[in-house]
């Protein structure tokens, strides 16, 4: 989830800095109480840069599955949850998937939950709606198929492990699990991939060979207000203050200059602690082949056109653009 800001002035700034080729900060702009989310300009959608999983075609920029799922990190702050699920109705869920299309953006990541899987389905049905849906998967320990299976059934264009499970299962010395499960997605026809948190999960996948066909690893700089205290906790996983999903990000730019596999990042803004102007930067300057992020529909022509600006400006980079 990403953080409002204020409008006209610093948001006109922003945006002008941009357009002039300059850095500053595009702080994500909310309308006026009530308004309509802004219409692409015109163009916007063909201009959006796409890539290859596989046989899939994806946007550079990803919708992360939060406004469907109802849930978001969000620290200390117990309300938000409850408030994105206010604000996110069955119908403004179906508005913002169109916004998405509208803008580009023809794919999301969202987990297998019941509401999730009826608001796609009735988004392609009554709305005609062709956004692509990554499913992040949830294979149990003593069931590693079923959960993935779901998905795919259902019509998920792509699976991946989710990035807590694979995390978990490096520590608990079962990591072969993830290779078990990316054989059966690609047995089933779509691209499977691993998720991850901890960048050692990826060495190990790539070591031992597993064979996905691309990853979702979380990638932000520490460079905000909230980032872990000396005295928190290092741990991803349970991190009880809730505050980082990278812990080594110098380290996650330099392994994944070396895999020749596409790179979806995720957690690139720290849910919300940074700007997106600073945290997409950061991730494609390091390498990331697509950028997978939360947005409400007033974000959502924003964050389009920084995508589709700032792809164009990393075109050449050290870890060469894999999809």
């Amino acid at each position: 989830m990403q953080p409002n800001s204020l409008l006209n002035r610093r948001d006109f700034l922003a945006q002008t800095m941009l357009a002039a080729g300059g850095a500053g900060l595009a702080a994500h702009a909310a309308g006026p109480e009530g308004a309509a989310a802004p219409p692409p300009a015109s163009g916007q959608a063909s201009a959006m840069p796409r890539g290859r999983i596989g046989k899939l075609e994806v946007s550079r920029l990803i919708s992360g599955g939060n406004l469907i799922s109802g849930w978001a990190h969000a620290r200390d702050l117990g309300y938000v949850a409850s408030l994105m699920r206010s604000y996110n109705t069955d119908e403004k869920v179906l508005d913002t998937l169109e916004l998405l299309e509208q803008h580009g953006i023809n794919t999301i990541i969202c987990d297998p939950r019941e509401r999730p899987m009826m608001l796609f389905s009735r988004y392609w049905k009554e709305r005609g709606g062709k956004i692509q849906w990554i499913a992040e998967g949830h294979p149990k320990d003593d069931d590693l198929k079923t959960n993935l299976q779901q998905s795919i059934d259902f019509g998920a264009s792509a699976v991946y492990v989710q990035g807590v499970i694979g995390d978990r299962w490096l520590r608990g010395g079962k990591l072969d699990r993830l290779g078990q499960c990316v054989q059966h997605i690609q047995s089933q026809g779509v691209p499977g991939g691993i998720g991850a948190h901890l960048i050692d999960v990826i060495v190990q996948s790539e070591k031992s060979r597993y064979g996905a066909d691309f990853y979702v690893k979380t990638h932000h700089h520490s460079q905000y207000w909230s980032a872990r205290r000396p005295d928190q906790q290092e741990d991803v996983i349970d991190n009880a203050a809730d505050n980082y999903w990278d812990m080594e990000p110098d380290r996650t730019a330099a392994v994944m200059r070396n895999v020749a596999k596409p790179w979806i990042a995720f957690k690139t803004l720290a849910a919300g602690a940074i700007r997106p102007d600073s945290g997409f930067r950061f991730a494609l300057k390091n390498g990331a082949d697509f950028l997978c992020v939360g947005m409400f529909d007033f974000q959502v022509a924003q964050d389009a056109k920084l995508a589709i600006d700032l792809v164009r400006v990393f075109q050449k980079r050290d870890r060469p653009w894999i999809a």
